[in-house]
């Protein structure tokens, strides 16, 4: 594992060459993916390292998109994807147009299953589906909609649990080791690059979703991030988060009201 001294002028150094901080990350979190690259890339010193980050912006971006790239899976956690369904949606069907923000959406795999719980309530046609990362590379593959297929029994297993009722593979057209999910769920979806860490509210949301990304950040980002998701939100709307966080230290309990046991809080007042 490389040594603190290192991570601290890591993190100066990108910083000062590139204004990206960070600082507020989870400290073991960063340290653990840092190191991965620093082995995986065979480097001997650690000053090698620095340098290459410093002069090469090609491998500065490769170095971003290691470090933030997080791990997803259509209808993660079905549990979760059935209360949407049954709880969420609903209410969301009494709005004359939906607007939801999929913070830190990686590849987009949560974006198109939001995108086909709202066809099959027949709410896809006055819905907009905002994907953002930090991760240039991770959302281009979004806006393709294409997932490896082999993927694709675990997702129908997921989607099933969570209480889907179609055919799940006529979302998609099959083709050798791909799967091309349908047009008609893009076309509801902007993808575009958003830092969480530095920008700002970009529109009002009926319903924000960040789920396992708040975990990598430190008290006070993860209380920054709050206060934006609290500006982007509309009155009534809804914010889900994952299973191991809360808003409980950051926003109170007064705005809020927690939604039986999944992670997903109501904006009671403004």
């Amino acid at each position: 594992m490389i040594e603190d001294k290192d991570l601290d002028a890591l993190i100066n150094d990108v910083y000062e060459h590139y204004g990206f901080d960070f600082g507020s990350y989870s400290r073991a979190s960063l340290q653990r993916r840092v190191d991965r690259l620093y082995q995986l890339d065979g480097f001997n010193h650690f000053y090698e390292f620095l340098y290459k980050i410093r002069t090469d912006e090609l491998y500065y971006k490769r170095m971003i998109d290691e470090i933030t790239v997080n791990v997803t899976e259509m209808f993660r956690d079905p549990s979760f994807f059935k209360v949407l369904r049954e709880e969420i949606v609903p209410i969301l069907a009494t709005k004359p147009f939906i607007r939801i923000w999929h913070a830190g959406c990686s590849t987009g795999e949560e974006v198109y299953s939001m995108a086909i719980i709202l066809k099959e309530a027949n709410l896809l046609h006055k819905s907009l589906l905002y994907g953002t990362d930090i991760n240039g590379e991770v959302l281009e593959s979004a806006k393709k909609g294409i997932f490896p297929l082999r993927m694709m029994k675990l997702y129908s297993e997921n989607y099933l649990a969570s209480n889907g009722y179609q055919d799940f593979c006529s979302y998609y057209t099959a083709n050798y080791n791909i799967a091309q999910f349908n047009a008609e769920f893009s076309a509801r979806m902007v993808f575009s690059q958003h830092n969480l860490v530095s920008d700002t509210s970009f529109n009002e949301f009926d319903l924000i979703l960040c789920r396992n990304v708040l975990i990598y950040f430190d008290n006070t980002l993860q209380k920054r991030v709050l206060t934006l998701f609290d500006d982007s939100l509309s009155v009534l709307g809804f914010l889900a988060l994952g299973a191991k966080e809360s808003i409980k230290y950051a926003l109170g309990d007064t705005k809020f009201q927690q939604l039986r046991k999944e992670k997903i809080w109501k904006k009671i007042q403004k």
